[in-house]
């Protein structure tokens, strides 16, 4: 069952209850009851509604005055956003997302608190396994999907953290100092993207400053760009704990507090409205978004339930999509990968080696711990499907994993007992990170797995006749060097409650892998570009590399890497043809941002023996020199397309003005540079697979004149150089035919005119200056 109702739909009625609402009333609306309850105005017919977390599965604590980590009812846990964001396919992600609709009515929940949708600025950023992407497109397509699913349900949604929340440590206060271009181009586009194309009930502001002040009471994020640029006409709750001045956060924009203040911060909106510190407006205005949301969830009302078991088979599909190979060697004539089932026997087994094919690693720790409903394990589905032969040996200790047969001994006891089975066979070696490696509320200190895996993985690979590694882990690890010595290579992720079967029939071949990165896996961490400036000191972080996030700064550096951003094979093989543009591309000033400008068509292929899925991927670049700094490529679209053998599908890409621009900061716009781009389509940003020149003619654009800006600057402008010519041209000639003119032409023409000898008066240059400056506005 599904609903269209929404808070939009209950304007009307909930200004006319605010309107009926006492000043306390209402300023009690805008603070939690208790840990997950909204407030109620009982007399009014408003009663209580819950929200929880929930961004991979519903985590409703058993008890609402607590916080409720370990004590939540039971729900089906997928995949976390990892691996969700690594499917690349948004019709998967909103049947998930439905899923968690069904399962959030049928616990009388009104919002779900995710998805979240901040950038992989670093790899060690502890809560990256819930975060979809480095990479704005992917995680604003993939937020999207999610947020249709579950309002499909009668549910709402809270898209988070906002913004610019991408690191851990020092959380609560860390100001992340970042320029207005990064944000626009990075931080911002997967937020725009969901709040533009799906109207989520709710987006929760971030913890963390943001260029000096707390996003909780930030106007310029809240106001200006969330309600003004973009037309957010729902609610903004606080993150829990997130608000620092209660008043302020209201004028900003932040209309609920969460969790319950005990009524102190209640108090000090309602003395406020009383002693005209602010105005009753903005609280009416406030007070009416949370009466609208409690409308529209008691219009809902509590679902039927739902199928666990299709759920989990829902999950179990979502990890299959989410798994990525990275890495298929040819063994004895034949790809590692597939497993040849019929080659396994009691008398040569196969077998398997690591603690976490019997303690699966399958969700990240912190706010978004899901009870899940039932549980996989990879060793299990192995031995259900392969009967007896399969031999298994822990070959290093989990802490998780205490009580397990074998965990008593030592790494290098249980180390020596794996290398013996490995002696000759084919072995699946299951690797990755504690649950304490990575977690809310703190960041990993390195990418490398655990010292004892890696010399398991070493010394397995030297004496097994194949080698299969699967990783478990929730944001990208260091596969170098290691990588080269194995014969497969498999990405898992943290792959939910149905990831264990998920990972066997991979290896068995009975369905193929369909992931592709949505981070980049480097060489080194110190090939990161934000690991100069990351997490920052004295509760700072300066975002140092603006837009060269991800592969964005991997490939401006020219770094090699071990797998690329987009990167995925399958058990099939496919090929582009007919991949072609129109290469002159027109920009006029009328041209709309969201409007079609050029658009990319091509043919896939599917050459191999078998069904398979391939990501197709357009990237764009500039080839021209520009006046700002530029990235070689940029994710711009794709389209994930499954095809039988031999068959065949066009795909289309419309490439927009908003593709083509850059957030100019001299403006405050995005501008299209008029000159050379490439359009380069294949199946990962490394790939080239077809590069097509856009020839883009567009109009220059015109930054503005101001007080500091160079003679230089002056004489180029199409209104300043005019100006400057006829009002002073002795003042031009002598700059012109000046020996020292590349000097002068760098300086301000503000101290030029101050300097004695100056042919142009000051007062005449500031004359100038506010004609300029006048016509520009």
């Amino acid at each position: 069952m599904s609903t269209t109702v929404h808070p939009d739909d209950f304007t009307e009625r909930a200004r006319e209850l605010v309107a009926a609402m006492s000043l306390d009333e209402k300023a009690s609306l805008t603070s939690g009851a208790d840990f997950w309850h909204l407030k109620t105005v009982e007399r009014l017919g408003l009663g209580s509604v819950m929200v929880t977390d929930g961004p991979h599965g519903l985590r409703k604590a058993t008890d609402s005055a607590e916080f409720g980590i370990g004590q939540a009812v039971p729900a089906t846990c997928f995949p976390t956003a990892a691996a969700l964001g690594s499917t690349w396919d948004d019709a998967l992600l909103e049947q998930v997302g439905a899923a968690l609709g069904r399962e959030a009515r049928a616990a009388d929940v009104a919002v779900i608190l995710g998805p979240g949708v901040n950038m992989k600025r670093s790899p060690l950023c502890g809560r990256n396994f819930e975060y979809f992407s480095e990479d704005p497109l992917v995680a604003g397509r993939a937020g999207a999907a999610m947020v249709r699913g579950v309002q499909s349900q009668g549910v709402g949604t809270s898209v988070k953290h906002f913004a610019a929340n991408s690191q851990e440590t020092d959380r609560m206060r860390v100001d992340a100092r970042v320029g207005e271009r990064a944000l626009r181009e990075i931080y911002l586009p997967a937020f725009e993207r969901i709040v533009t194309q799906t109207r989520p009930w709710t987006v929760m502001c971030s913890y963390n400053k943001v260029n000096g002040t707390y996003a909780s009471q930030h106007p310029w994020l809240l106001t200006t760009v969330l309600r003004e640029d973009w037309g957010f006409g729902g609610l903004v709750v606080s993150d829990w704990g997130a608000v620092d001045q209660r008043v302020p956060a209201l004028a900003a924009g932040l209309d609920l507090e969460m969790p319950a203040s005990g009524g102190e911060t209640d108090e000090q909106i309602a003395r406020a409205v009383r002693s005209g510190e602010l105005d009753e407006a903005v609280l009416d205005r406030s007070a009416r978004r949370i009466v609208a949301l409690i409308l529209a969830a008691q219009a809902a009302g509590t679902g039927d339930g739902y199928d666990a078991a299709a759920h989990h088979e829902l999950a179990r599909r979502a990890a299959v999509a989410g798994t990525v190979l990275l890495r298929n060697e040819q063994v004895d004539g034949s790809p590692a990968l597939p497993l040849d089932a019929g080659h396994v026997t009691a008398e040569d087994p196969l077998v398997v080696i690591g603690e976490f094919a019997r303690t699966p690693r399958y969700q990240g720790a912190g706010s978004s711990q899901v009870n899940p409903t039932m549980l996989d394990s990879a060793l299990d589905a192995l031995r259900e499907r392969l009967g007896g032969a399969v031999r298994f040996e822990p070959g290093y200790r989990l802490a998780e994993a205490a009580g397990e047969p074998g965990q008593q001994l030592t790494d290098d006891e249980l180390a020596d007992r794996a290398v013996e089975a490995a002696r000759g066979a084919t072995v699946v070696l299951f690797a990755g990170l504690p649950a304490a490696a990575e977690s809310e509320g703190y960041d990993r200190d390195g990418i490398d797995l655990p010292a004892a895996q890696t010399a398991l993985v070493e010394r397995v690979a030297s004496v097994a006749a194949r080698t299969v590694v699967v990783l478990a882990n929730g944001s990208m690890v260091s596969v170098a060097p290691w990588h080269e010595r194995v014969d497969a290579l498999l990405e898992c992720w943290l792959g939910g409650q149905g990831g264990g079967s998920a990972t066997a029939d991979v290896l068995l071949g009975r369905v193929c892998p369909g992931g592709h990165l949505a981070e980049s896996i480097p060489l080194a961490l110190a090939d990161v570009p934000a690991q100069l400036n990351f997490p920052g000191s004295g509760s700072r972080v300066d975002y140092g590399e603006g837009v060269f996030v991800g592969y964005r700064g991997l490939d401006a550096m020219g770094r090699e890497v071990a797998y690329p951003f987009g990167f995925g094979l399958t058990y099939t093989t496919f090929e582009l043809s007919d991949v072609r543009a129109d290469p002159a591309v027109t920009v006029t000033e009328g041209t709309g941002l969201g409007e079609t400008v050029a658009v990319v068509r091509g043919t896939l292929t599917n050459t191999g023996r078998r069904e398979g899925s391939q990501v197709v991927q357009l990237y764009l670049g500039r080839r021209d020199g520009s006046r700002v700094a530029r990235v070689p490529r940029e994710l711009r679209g794709y389209e994930k397309i499954t095809l039988a053998p031999g068959q065949s599908a066009p795909f289309e890409f419309a490439v927009t003005r908003r593709d083509l621009s850059f957030w100019d900061e001299d403006t405050s716009a995005w501008q299209v540079e008029p000159g050379a781009y490439d359009a380069q389509v294949g199946f990962s940003s490394r790939d080239a697979g077809a590069v097509l020149p856009l020839q883009v003619t567009a109009p220059e654009p015109v930054p503005p004149l101001r007080h500091n800006s160079t003679y230089a600057e002056w004489v180029a402008h199409p209104d300043g150089g005019p100006l400057l010519r006829a009002e002073a041209e002795a003042f031009v000639a002598d700059m012109e035919s000046s020996d020292a003119y590349e000097l002068f032409a760098s300086m301000p023409l503000e101290r030029l005119v101050r300097m004695p000898g100056s042919l142009l008066a000051q007062d005449a240059y500031r004359a100038l200056l506010d004609e300029v400056q006048a016509r520009q506005a």
